[in-house]
């Protein structure tokens, strides 16, 4: 039924080993309430406690709201100011809802008694309170619904419904209207309020689920307890009240239109309207799904009203209408008026209350689906023409997270693809692939795409013929009923095992030629037939479905029977043919016969041998007879059989087909009987005859060890029992004649040997000739008491049991008396008697102490009884009771054992009960007041309440009644749910400590089987169980690699990874540097901070402290039972060195320098006094300047250190689309520019010549497609010397565009020639050179293909943190001054962009008023020393930031005026107030026009924008002063233009003493690297951690090099990883790092393009094997990063290896991941320009492409050269040579 398949249960239990890097997610500090999500923009705005989130459809945080805590109290009446009960409380911000036709988010929460307070435009909040349970999202419902005032409908008005609380201090208005910003009154909320159900009405517990409308009216569901007189707490569902089944509690509900095969399930027509589809759960933790069509819960509702005014409120005879709420129950439905029905839809005032229909008359509707456990949520879509229902459970943790519906992709076959029964998916027969069905091309055919629920593949059917000899071959006829349409352009192909050929399909059958015989495997052992595996494919090799094909070989046939191969031969179900002449087995042949020739059942053959019993050791003759034997007239035979040890027995040929066999003497003692087949052999040719000749050969001797038991076998064996063998033998192999009797019995064991005085149990007496049958035994005695025979538990001459009486009278049983022992005698028929060696004892057994002797009333408890002669008897016949309460026994022997049951007594703790102990039927014994039963054990609490799934956490349970427990054990079990499918599986530990009130475990470690897998806990206690309800598994934690690898004793180290703080605490954690222990300070959820080690710690393993101390140590962290080793630290000592040693080593040498100094200044004196004061001037002068330029970059240093960046804002990410990021990928630098044709796809073809054009252009693009040709066109073009760098480079890009729509083709082109490439670098040039440059198509064309195949994972992974580090960047470079001129910045990572002097300036922040789009200001940050084309940038990037770059006006299209008074000033780069420097003129800056901080500016468009700097030069003077031959500059003059205005502000003497040390400001770069170096880390991760999503094309192609590298002896492992770096990193990933605007709608500066470049040489360099030796001569950009190079390698060199440790990826998924692509973008791309540009150069190059073809003979014979021919006629408009 269609039915059975509206619900896919999706149970979303979340994981943080699964979310960690498949999907993003969203955690919120405090509990989350719910979501909502907005129609139009799919935002997602989150209602958690005291905030609400907005997120964007990625699940990043855009905004947050606070909304609590607040002061409010209960028993406060709003408003609250002067409430003194008033206190901080949390807000649950839970209910949240749209306005239909506003872009407003209703927000309800949980304070102010459900006062509106809100009077803000953008949020509406109405505050709404549940007391009752302190569960604001169960007490709480929103409804919008628009407004109808008599026939006028009000767009602007809204009604909503609202349901609040019910508590004490509630207001009685439980649902009330409200109207939401009326268009008359103009407010945000009219106080308009009017009851829905006054809260009177419902006096107990109620639970509303739904409010939804319908065709004009509001419905309400919701389940509610109704009183006494309805079972007290039992819960009712209500519309009106139609849950009629065990299921009686609404859990959730959501209307949605059905699905159309659902709908034809509900109604012949197919024609439905809106379903509700409602989760119920039952009083026994199920739950169900039923499904209410609103149509008939409407059709019941009239059917109620009319009964009400039609029949007094009766339908059928019996009341259907009545109010629980109302005590005038006698007066419902007194007015009879027919017209009220329609009049008043809504009936009467009682009717419109819930509960209006008496249960008896309610609409009655079975479950469609139910499973154990509670089901909370409901939603459902409808995918195809089916309804799909996503389940929601109570399991799992509480988070947010995207998670795609459906994972079709991840089926690789038909057989998976529905084994999954996901109504999502279905097999694409014909594309061979899973997928949705509207991602499948002819989907709609039938057969094509095959739903994944409905469980059915494309099967074979039949072959005709069914199968076929493997010596032939033919045509093969294939039945598959569910084939899909092949159309005519579809190729079907047959494959046998590796053997192709095409096939022809016609009504549902295929026709395929059946392989060679030499291409058909050989016939496997022990089988006459070999299966060869067929399958049916279509186009590119798809498999449409497959099966076997039997191949026979009639030969093998005889394998199956070596001693009858004639009757193999013939009866196989190939009907082969046997020839006797021969003694082969064939495949049948009509055309060959002849009397040896044997096709039916006519074998030669010897049959029915006479006798069929053959005793061993003795010689039986054996008579048999003969079949069809004519052709071996005269013929002799030899007869034999394995056990006759090679011997064989030859007879001759007998007329009357009557032979005998002498017989043998067999030997066999491994079983009694075994059967004994003889083959027969025609003596001449040794070839075996068909003999059917099998008798049982059978041992007396076996299983009849004594004379009774040999007696008792069967006659037909002639078994006697020898004397003088003392054995059972056949009858002729004793030479005496058999004893008429046997010997006397012989007892050999008493079980048990000791019983109880009275008697009353059974014993077992073991022995031999005890007898022949039950009737023999004639009486037995025990010590000399007689034992009743038990015959139905007699054992044929080895066993006999009976039953013991009393040793004496009862009056001399009490104590102490004799102990009675003797033999035991057993009689058997003819008087025989037998007396065993062993002695039976008679013995009071005697029970003295009971322990423990209390223990739990719910059973459970070993006791054990001590005593003596406790081991009386069996432990079959002891039973033991506590109180009249039976105690199971668990161990017999000196003292027993047994297990307490339930005690069933009423008053507990019970008095002290007897401990009774039967022995049999007869005795009794007591230990009087020896056990009592006490309370049961009780737990009142335990923590913690959570564990990772490693366990071990210790969980302390306190309570009481611990010490009555023996047994305490911590168990977790899988829920009971349905949807697990692993077997149960249970995970136990044991107490580790234990007293009367506290009880010690470790949490037991489970496994997850399945993300949505969750457990139950309970504890055993003995019999008792107590179930942790609120006890939680959760993911264990997952650790991000260790930042810091070096650290000292007074280091903190700091873990970051996520989960920690879920179920572990900082007092709980562990954590070590080798063996020595850190303690944990602080643990948060995503941080550990762990202080170092005091004492220098020693490798954990005995084999790493053998090495050095210098080497590193594994810092390992410690949850539970899980270690994890989250990374290798060094640890280094802190060497201080003593004072004693310190103080002399600094005075004598400074004794020694004062000494010295005073020495020489006494000779010198003059001398110094002279050249001192020579310079000291100049001295103090250049001391002075390099002092405070030390220190100003040393504080700049410190304080950019601790810049965060905090700018950088989390907007949206400016990604270019697909052809754009592929136009500039390929095309950029173009000597055309954006004016590119292939970036515009505009052909200069007139208008007349398109059609003609467009055509030939498609049939060049199929040449395209023909691997010849490509090939050839390539190799021509390669070899042409006019064919340069610049022709390959953009000829690659074309092709790539070309053959766009075909990249597996693409790949394997690029494959072939990477293959030729290859070999020419190995075996004639440097292999080590292969792929650094693009000097080659191929090479190109490897770059284009990784730039498409990445394009995705920029998006999804890499292009985040790429563009932080661009934004950082760019922040951190405009921090400070820029020259506009010289490009050069104080801020910046390149030492020849570095700014070398000190500009004096000051931040300014400008208030901007754009001109003409509104009144709102913008706060700008700019410096006083920018340009003013500088400070328009800042402003237009402020302004716009939420615009891309190319959205954005140009700076040469706006004009800045400030108006710092009355009237206003333009601001312009240079105008005439511009400063003059000889002929130098400086830039206008901010300071020079004075513009103070605050200033307002006023930004506005310009028309023209002809003018070089700005419009307000009008005069002709201005104009001639502008364009005066001067030279412009910024902040700095360029050091070698010096001019003619230096003589006169000083000498150079002068000026060199001032002049600045540029080393100095090397310290930026150091600034500046420290503040960006974590979003350079995190870019690099982002690229280089094989740990997170690789894309497939890099594995794919990484393997390829890895396989072609094994396949030559010449290429080293360093040699491979160039390649690897050659065609991946310095391919592609430096290209995108230098340039970000080939992924980002952004402008790249020059400035910032300088420190891009360091960083992108630093990923070159951390790319290569080659050692860098820095010295002081060495680069600034070199020494920036040399530190870290190191640490960069080591992550390219992992990134590689764990490249290839991962599985493969397939020739079919990388060619199925790319034909995706293919269809994705190629629609957009400028394919048909490609091919006119690539024609060009067929064009150009037109003669030695023809020659090329001609000269290749698979060219000639796909008449490729023709073909080309016609197309350069058509698209040069010119007459060939055709």
């Amino acid at each position: 039924m269609a039915w059975r398949w509206v619900l896919a249960a999706v149970l979303a239990t979340s994981s943080l080993s699964l979310l960690g890097s498949a999907f993003n997610e969203f955690t919120s500090d405090t509990l989350i309430n719910n979501v909502v999500q907005d129609p139009i923009t799919s935002r997602l705005y989150v209602g958690t406690v005291n905030t609400l989130y907005q997120l964007d459809q990625s699940l990043h945080s855009e905004a947050r709201t606070r909304t609590g805590p607040e002061l409010d109290n209960r028993q406060c009446t709003p408003p609250v100011t002067s409430c003194e009960e008033a206190v901080e409380t949390d807000t649950i911000t839970s209910c949240s809802s749209f306005h239909p036709s506003k872009d407003i988010l209703i927000v309800c929460g949980s304070l102010y008694r459900g006062i509106w307070f809100s009077e803000e435009p953008v949020y509406v909040e109405q505050v709404c309170k549940g007391y009752g349970s302190h569960d604001c999202t169960k007490r709480t419902m929103l409804y919008l619904l628009p407004v109808h005032h008599g026939n006028l409908y009000c767009p602007l008005s809204v009604l909503f419904r609202v349901a609040k609380g019910y508590g004490s201090h509630d207001s009685t208005k439980l649902i009330s209207t409200r109207i939401l910003r009326t268009f008359m009154t103009g407010s945000s909320l009219s106080p308009f309020f009017s009851p829905f159900f006054p809260l009177s009405l419902f006096p107990l517990s109620l639970f509303l689920c739904l409010f939804f409308q319908d065709e004009g009216f509001v419905y309400v569901l919701f389940s509610r307890t109704l009183g006494a007189q309805d079972s007290g707490t039992k819960n009712f569902t209500f519309i009106s009240r139609i849950a009629g089944n065990k299921y009686n509690k609404v859990q959730a509900a959501y209307v949605a239109l059905p699905g159309e095969a659902l709908a034809k399930n509900m109604s012949s027509s197919g024609q439905y309207g809106p379903v509700v589809f409602v989760v119920f759960s039952s009083d026994d933790d199920s739950s169900a799904v039923c499904m209410y069509p609103l149509r008939a819960i409407n059709q019941r509702l009239v059917e109620i009203i009319g009964a009400c005014y039609r029949t007094k409120g009766q339908i059928n005879n019996k009341s259907a209408v009545y109010s629980p709420y109302s005590s005038k129950s006698d007066e419902l439905c007194k007015i009879e008026n027919e017209g009220m029905v329609t009049t008043q839809r809504c009936g009467a005032e009682f009717l419109a209350l819930p509960a209006g229909q008496q249960g008896r008359v309610r609409p009655g509707n079975r479950p469609c689906f139910t499973k154990k456990g509670l089901m909370t949520a409901v939603a459902v879509a409808v995918e195809t023409e089916h309804a799909v229902a996503f389940l929601g459970t109570t399991l799992g943790e509480v988070l947010i997270t995207k998670v795609p519906v459906q994972a079709c992709h991840l089926k690789t076959d038909c057989k998976s693809c529905v084994a999954q029964k996901d109504p999502y998916c279905g097999w694409c027969v014909l594309q061979g692939k899973c997928t949705r069905k509207g991602d499948c091309p002819r989907a709609e055919d039938d057969n094509t795409w095959l739903w994944s629920p409905n469980q059915q593949c494309v099967q074979i059917q039949a072959f005709n013929p069914p199968n076929l000899s493997c010596r032939k071959t033919k045509q093969v006829v294939i039945d598959i009923p569910s084939l899909p349409k092949i159309g005519p352009s579809d190729i079907i192909e047959c494959r046998f095992g590796s053997n192709t050929s095409e096939a022809v399909v016609m009504d549902q059958k295929v026709t395929c030629a059946l392989p060679d015989p030499v291409n058909i495997p050989s016939t496997p052992d022990k089988q006459d037939f070999v299966t060869m595996q067929v399958k049916i494919l279509v186009n590119d090799g798809i498999e449409v479905t497959s099966s076997e094909y039997k191949f026979y070989n009639c030969a093998a046939t005889v394998r199956k029977s070596e001693n009858t191969p004639c009757i193999a031969c013939v009866t196989s179900e190939w009907q082969c043919q046997w020839n006797a002449q021969d003694h082969t087995c064939s495949d049948r042949d009509d055309s060959v016969d002849g009397v040896h020739i044997i096709k039916a059942d006519s074998c030669p053959q010897f049959e029915n041998p006479d006798p069929h019993l053959i005793p061993v050791g003795h010689p039986i003759p054996i008579s048999f007879q003969g079949k069809n034997l004519d052709i071996y007239k005269d013929h002799t035979f030899k007869i034999g059989t394995e056990l006759m040890k090679h011997t064989e027995e030859e007879f001759t040929f007998n007329e009357g087909l009557k032979f005998n066999f002498n017989g043998y003497e067999f030997s066999y003692d491994k079983e009694q009987e075994v059967n004994v087949s003889f083959h027969i052999k025609d003596r001449d040719s040794e070839k075996k005859i068909d003999s059917t000749l099998t008798v049982v050969l059978y041992n007396c001797s076996l299983g009849r060890e004594d004379c009774s038991l040999c007696k008792n076998a069967d006659p037909k064996y002639n078994c006697v029992w020898c004397a003088n063998m003392r054995s059972c033998v056949y009858r002729k192999l004793c030479g005496s004649q058999e004893p008429a009797q046997c010997p006397n019995p012989k007892i050999t064991d008493i079980i048990p040997r000791f019983g109880p005085l009275k008697g009353g149990i059974v014993v077992t007496i073991k022995g031999s000739n005890l007898g022949i049958k039950e009737e023999d035994i004639k009486k037995v005695t025990v010590a000399g008491v007689d034992c009743v025979h038990q015959g139905d538990r007699y054992s044929v001459s080895t066993s006999v049991v009976c039953e013991i009486g009393p040793v004496q009278s009862s009056a001399s049983l009490d104590p102490p008396g004799p102990i009675n022992q003797g033999v035991v005698e057993v009689e058997v028929e003819g008087g025989r008697t037998g007396r065993s060696e062993v002695l039976f004892t008679y013995r009071d057994p005697i029970p003295e102490k009971v322990s423990p002797s209390t223990g739990p009333a719910a059973g459970g408890t070993v006791i054990t009884i001590s005593g003596k002669h406790l081991d009386t008897a069996n432990k079959d016949d002891v039973i033991v009771t506590v109180g009249g309460t039976p105690c199971k026994v668990l161990s017999f022997g000196s003292e027993i054992t047994c297990e307490t049951g339930v005690y069933k007594g009423q008053k507990v703790p019970s008095e002290t009960l007897s401990v009774s102990m039967r022995y049999g039927k007869s005795t009794t014994k007591d230990v009087p007041g020896s056990f009592q039963y006490s309370e049961n054990p009780k737990l009142t609490d335990y923590s913690p309440k959570n564990s990772f799934v490693c366990g071990g956490r210790r969980i302390v349970c306190v309570g009481s009644g611990f010490d009555l427990v023996q047994r305490a054990s911590m168990k977790v079990l899988p829920s009971a749910d349905d949807f697990s499918q692993s077997p149960p599986i249970e995970f136990i530990q044991y107490a580790v400590h234990k007293n009367d009130t506290v009880l010690l475990f470790d949490s037991p470690a489970v496994n997850r089987s399945s993300e949505t897998q969750s457990f139950r806990t309970i504890l055993q206690l003995d019999k008792v169980v107590e179930e942790l309800k609120t006890f939680a598994y959760h993911p264990d934690p997952f650790f991000n690699e260790l930042t810091k690898n070096i650290i000292t004793e007074t280091s903190i180290i700091i873990v970051t990874g996520r989960g920690f703080s879920k179920a572990m605490t900082a007092e709980e954690a562990q954590a070590f540097v080798g063996d020595a222990s850190c303690k944990v300070t602080i643990l948060q959820d995503d941080k550990l901070f762990l202080e170092a080690p005091s004492t220098q710690p020693r490798a954990r393993s005995k084999r790493q402290r053998r090495d050095t101390s210098s080497d590193p140590l594994d810092l390992t962290i410690k949850f539970g039972n899980g270690e994890w080793v989250v990374g290798s630290v060094n640890y280094e000592r802190k060497y201080e060195v003593p004072l004693a040693i310190i103080i002399p080593a600094v005075i004598v040498p400074m004794l020694l320098f004062i000494a010295v100094s005073v020495y020489c200044y006494r000779r010198k004196s003059q001398q110094a006094e002279r050249e001192y004061e020579k310079v000291k001037h100049q001295l103090e002068n250049l001391e002075e300047s390099v002092r405070d330029r030390c220190k100003k970059e040393f504080t700049d240093l410190m304080i950019e250190m601790e810049d965060q960046t905090n700018d950088l804002s989390e907007a949206r990410i400016p990604f270019l689309d697909y052809k754009t990021y592929t136009d500039r990928v390929f095309f950029l630098p173009s000597k055309d520019g954006d004016n590119d044709v292939m970036i515009t796809g505009k052909l200069d073809i007139p208008e007349g010549r398109k059609v003609i054009v467009a055509q030939a252009l498609n049939q060049f693009s199929n040449l395209l497609n023909s691997k010849t040709f490509l090939i050839n066109f390539i190799k021509t073009l390669e070899g042409r010397p006019d064919f340069n760098a610049r022709s390959r480079v953009y000829f690659a890009s074309l092709l790539t565009v070309a053959l766009h729509g075909k990249l597996e083709y693409y790949t394997d082109i690029m494959r072939s020639l990477l293959l030729e490439l290859m070999e020419e670098y190995v075996h004639s040039k440097n292999p080590k050179l292969m792929l650094r440059r693009s000097e080659t198509v191929v090479e190109r064309m490897l770059c284009n293909w990784m730039s498409i195949c990445l394009y995705q994972f920029l998006r999804d992974s890499a292009g985040e943190p790429l563009y932080k580090l661009f934004k950082a960047i760019k922040h951190q470079v405009e921090k400070g001054p820029v020259d506009a001129k010289m490009k050069k910045a104080k801020y910046t990572l390149n030492d020849t962009g570095l700014l070398g002097d000190d500009v004096e300036y000051c931040v300014l922040t400008l208030q901007v008023l754009v001109h003409g789009e509104g009144p709102d200001v913008t706060p700008v940050k700019v410096l006083n020393c920018d340009t003013i084309s500088q400070v328009k940038e800042k402003i237009i990037e402020q302004v716009y930031r939420n615009l891309p770059y190319s959205q954005r006006p140009k700076v040469d299209s706006v004009a800045l005026e400030w108006r710092p008074g009355s009237t206003g000033q333009i601001l312009s780069d240079m105008d005439l107030t511009s400063q003059k420097e000889g002929r130098w003129k400086r830039l206008n800056t901010l300071a020079h026009y004075n513009v103070r901080d605050n200033a307002t500016l006023v930004l506005s468009r310009v028309l023209h924008t002809h003018r070089q700097f700005h419009q307000n030069q009008d005069s002709h003077e201005e104009k001639n002063a502008l364009l005066e031959d001067d030279k412009v500059f910024h902040l700095v003059r360029p050091v070698d233009e010096l001019d003619d205005v230096k003589s006169k502000r000083g000498s150079l003497k002068a000026k060199a003493t001032t002049k600045a040390i540029a080393e100095i400001y090397l310290t930026r770069l150091l600034s500046v690297k420290g503040t960006l170096q974590q979003f350079v880390d995190d870019f690099f991760r982002s690229v280089l951690c094989s740990g997170a999503v690789v894309p497939p094309a890099v594995k794919y192609f990484f393997d390829f090099l890895d396989e072609q590298a094994l396949k030559h002896d010449n290429v080293e492992e360093e040699t491979v990883h160039i390649w690897k770096t050659n065609s991946l990193p310095m391919r592609f990933w430096v290209n995108i790092l230098k340039n970000p605007h080939f992924i980002f709608d952004v402008h790249v500066t020059e400035v910032v393009d300088a420190s891009l470049s360091v960083i992108a040489q630093t990923f070159m360099d951390a790319c290569t094997k080659t050692e860098h030796k820095l010295s002081r001569e060495s680069p600034s950009n070199k020494l920036l990063y040399a530190k870290e190079i190191s640490t960069y390698k080591k992550m390219v060199d992992d990134y590689y290896k764990g490249i290839k440790q991962m599985v493969p990826v397939s020739d079919q998924d990388m060619n199925t991941h790319l034909a995706e692509v293919s269809r994705e973008h190629t629609d957009t791309l400028n394919t048909q320009a490609a091919l006119h540009q690539l024609y060009q150069y067929a064009s150009k190059y037109y003669d030695g492409i023809i020659q090329s073809l001609d000269e290749d003979p698979a060219a000639q014979s796909k008449q490729l050269t023709l073909r080309l021919q016609q197309i350069a006629a058509a698209l040069e408009n010119k007459v060939t040579d055709l």
